[in-house]
């Protein structure tokens, strides 16, 4: 209930509103109101009448009285007992047949008899009748509406003192789809939605309560303890989960003004589980989950909505009362401030690194602060970041072709059996939060609210609503990156994986990345584990687990160890080395940029060629990365050359610089190009050149011609015009297609397009080329001697 004002005069009368659900609970509040437990708790020594608070009571004895008592929520609150200094049900308390935080009755005598430690009457905030009204204007004058006001109230107060008491990581809610049916908005948008659509009002509600019906999600306490114990031993045998604390009470702190929205890296299906238990062990309230209706079978879909997960339709199209329910529901739990966690990339990535967020439950988010639903809210970028994952090898095989198994019973036993390996760490890292309001002005959104579909916003006003969206996306994407650390076997593939199939003794291996743990050094970035690879014993550890997990193979019957990528498992090593290869795409462009300005003729061999080839680089992987701004990616490109040559500013105007930074570059230790790009380049050189061999006046099934790519793109690999099985991927194939699009490349009937076509092909093989080139002047690559 609200906070009470100041009364003028001291209440006369007191309405206890019992919230009772048995004999036993009436007589223990009866008991605690006999005993003067009013007067001592609120200082009012006046008479107190009981109702139930329940609406038909309510709306029969007090909505319409003419005098203004105090209006006081009572309720009995159980308590599991209490173990190692925490109250907390376990699978042992079942035993009993009871929900310790519902007793039955038989039970609650007991614990009242021998346990009186286990129960506590608990009286919410009060208020006067006549604040009650003020705070509902639009019902107070109708007697059931009002009363449905009233036992919302009484239960939202109760609920709030029980956090108080058991802690915030039990906030659930109540009553929502009654309170959202009960909006005089949303029925408003209802009524406008029938009118505009001519259906029948009441058949547009009837969806609308199905709708809720579909999406609402029923917590439990009982369920949510038991289900974060149940679950917990699944990742917990897998691995150590490593939480970075120090974001957290600032968090905690702007929750208290805030609703926070967390958007996680989605790596693996265990992704909610371990930033459940994380959130929780730091006393948050659980997160509203949303998800999509695949993972909604039974046992898992009853259970997970119980603690949480809002499952959604993946697709609904034009159907304009699902799509109001869902953002009205957004809007709801965000006004009352229930934290919501979604994974923006649409699904798990296959590749390892961030996928191009999805926008639709970000539009939602937006329109309810447009809408004036909510103030604003906190984004959160969260990466979660594994040392070794057990499901990659079902990823991969969907990445080259092979069908994706449903979801269903089977597929969860075998994927909990498969989580019983040991699989190091697991990084949990929050980066900076937006605000959502701030974000969206920023990026040009008017903020003006849309009055639904029969007044649409203006076309412009459209294009500025989406871009802005599209932006705070990629701000958040920036953001995940930002904090994803660099991990140990990430560093150890990415070293691996620049041999071209060749086997390295331990010492080359070192020779590979100790160069690259100093550059990580010099430029601050985040790490995991990297020190257990300073000594040949750490490396050698990291190289055997990573063979236990079949990513890597081990030769033994030689003079020494060799060690190379495991046959056929190269999508995998790629999977962990794409966990942190945003943090070297910069020095693997200058590379390029750099060799494309030695290679160039002598009178064009200047800094300005340099520039031109890098910007053109980041324009064939914008769909890749997320770069920065135009002037932000010169900046770090800037600060990538004064780190490799310090003094090339100085030379400007003697035309050395390209061949000086290429010695650096060289001289460094180590050369990124072809580890950290060679893939996404002969990926899209599939694409080209198939587009290049099709009729131009064809039009493109998107789906057959990425097929297509995979059966050429593995004849190309047998006949080692690529260089690796990571480049033979739907994922690269279709970012590919879609770099192509917005060339224009896949236009029909345009005269020019079989030679346009044939140009990009031909740009993609003198980059490749180059590519092979600084594979040759990578040290790893050349002997030593």
């Amino acid at each position: 209930m609200p906070t009470p004002t100041a009364p003028a005069t001291a209440p006369r009368s007191v309405v206890a509103l019992v919230d009772a659900s048995s004999p036993v609970e009436r007589e223990l509040i009866g008991g605690w109101l006999a005993e003067g437990g009013i007067a001592a708790e609120f200082g009012v020594d006046a008479p107190v009448t009981q109702l139930d608070l329940d609406a038909p009571a309510v709306a029969g004895r007090l909505v319409n009285r003419r005098d203004d008592p105090l209006v006081v929520p009572l309720r009995v609150l159980w308590l599991p007992p209490e173990r190692d200094g925490v109250r907390r049900t376990t699978f042992a308390d079942l035993i009993s047949l009871s929900n310790p935080r519902k007793p039955h009755r038989l039970m609650q005598r007991r614990l009242v008899a021998k346990a009186p430690d286990r129960h506590l009457v608990l009286t919410g905030q009060p208020a006067r009748l006549s604040e009650l009204r003020a705070n509902n204007p639009s019902v107070a004058e109708a007697t059931e509406p009002f009363a449905r006001a009233i036992v919302r109230a009484g239960i939202v107060a109760l609920e709030r003192a029980e956090r108080a008491v058991i802690g915030d990581r039990y906030k659930v809610p109540r009553l929502v789809a009654e309170e959202i049916l009960d909006s005089p908005e949303f029925l408003r948008r209802l009524d406008a939605i029938a009118a505009h659509t001519g259906a029948a009002p009441r058949e547009v509600y009837r969806r609308a309560e199905k709708a809720l019906g579909e999406l609402v999600a029923a917590q439990s306490r009982l369920i949510s303890d038991l289900f974060t114990q149940a679950m917990r031993p699944v990742h917990a045998s897998a691995w150590k989960v490593d939480c970075d604390p120090s974001g957290l009470a600032g968090l905690r702190k702007l929750n208290q003004r805030y609703p926070l929205v967390f958007l996680p890296s989605h790596r693996s299906y265990v992704d909610a589980f371990v930033l459940g238990d994380a959130l929780a062990r730091n006393d948050f309230p659980p997160n509203h989950v949303i998800g999509g209706a695949n993972l909604g079978f039974w046992p898992m879909g009853p259970i997970a909505r119980r603690t949480g997960t809002v499952f959604i339709r993946r697709s609904f199209g034009d159907d304009e009362v699902y799509k109001a329910v869902v953002e009205e529901y957004f809007a709801y739990l965000l006004a009352k401030r229930f934290n919501l966690e979604w994974y923006f990339e649409g699904g798990r990535t296959r590749t390892g690194k961030l996928r191009p967020p999805r926008y639709g439950l970000l539009n939602y988010l937006a329109a309810a602060i447009r809408g004036g639903r909510i103030d604003d809210v906190m984004l959160v970028p969260v990466s979660i970041t594994y040392e070794r994952l057990n499901e990659l090898g079902a990823m991969a095989t969907e990445q080259s072709g092979g069908v994706k198994k449903p979801e269903g019973l089977t597929w969860l036993a075998r994927y909990v059996r498969n989580q019983q390996h040991s699989a190091g760490h697991v990084y949990v890292r929050f980066g900076a939060p937006l605000s959502a309001r701030e974000r969206l002005a920023a990026h040009g959104d008017p903020l003006v609210p849309d009055l639904g579909p029969a007044a649409p916003p203006a076309p412009e006003v459209l294009d500025r609503e989406r871009l802005a969206v599209q932006r705070l996306a990629f701000e958040v994407a920036v953001g995940i990156n930002a904090v994803t650390p660099i991990t140990v076997n990430a560093l150890v593939t990415l070293a691996l994986l620049g041999v071209d199939e060749r086997a390295l003794t331990l010492g080359e291996v070192r020779r590979a990345v100790h160069p690259v743990r100093g550059y990580i050094a010099r430029r601050g970035l985040p790490g995991g584990e990297l020190d257990t690879l300073r000594d040949d014993q750490g490396l050698a550890v990291v190289l055997e687990q990573l063979s236990l997990a079949k990513v890597v193979t081990v030769y033994r019957g030689g003079l020494e160890p060799v060690y190379a990528i495991e046959p056929g498992a190269h999508l995998e090593a790629a999977f962990y080395r794409n966990s942190a290869v945003h943090w070297f795409v910069t020095r693997a462009i200058l590379e390029l940029a750099v060799l494309a300005a030695v290679e160039a003729p002598e009178n064009a061999r200047g800094v300005e060629t340099l520039w031109e080839a890098a910007y053109r680089l980041r324009d064939l992987l914008k769909f890749e990365f997320f770069f920065p701004e135009r002037a932000e990616f010169a900046a770090r490109l800037t600060e990538e050359m004064r780190l490799v040559d310090p003094g090339w500013e100085g030379r400007i105007g003697d035309g050395t610089v390209g061949a000086d930074m290429l010695t650096q570059l060289t001289e460094s230790g180590f050369v990124m190009a072809h580890r950290v790009l060679r893939s996404f380049f002969d990926a899209q050189l599939v694409v080209a050149e198939r587009l290049a061999a099709r009729d131009a006046t064809t039009p493109l099934d998107r789906k057959q011609f990425i097929d297509e790519c995979l059966a050429v793109g593995k004849q190309m690999l047998l006949q080692q015009r690529l260089h690796s099985p990571e480049s033979v991927s739907s994922e690269l194939f279709g970012t590919a297609v879609k770099l192509a699009d917005n060339h224009g490349l896949l236009d029909t009937g345009e005269p020019e397009l079989p030679a346009r076509r044939a140009a990009f092909a031909a740009e993609l093989r003198t980059i490749g080329a180059r590519i092979s080139r600084l594979a040759t002047l990578d040290p790893v690559n050349r002997p030593e001697g």
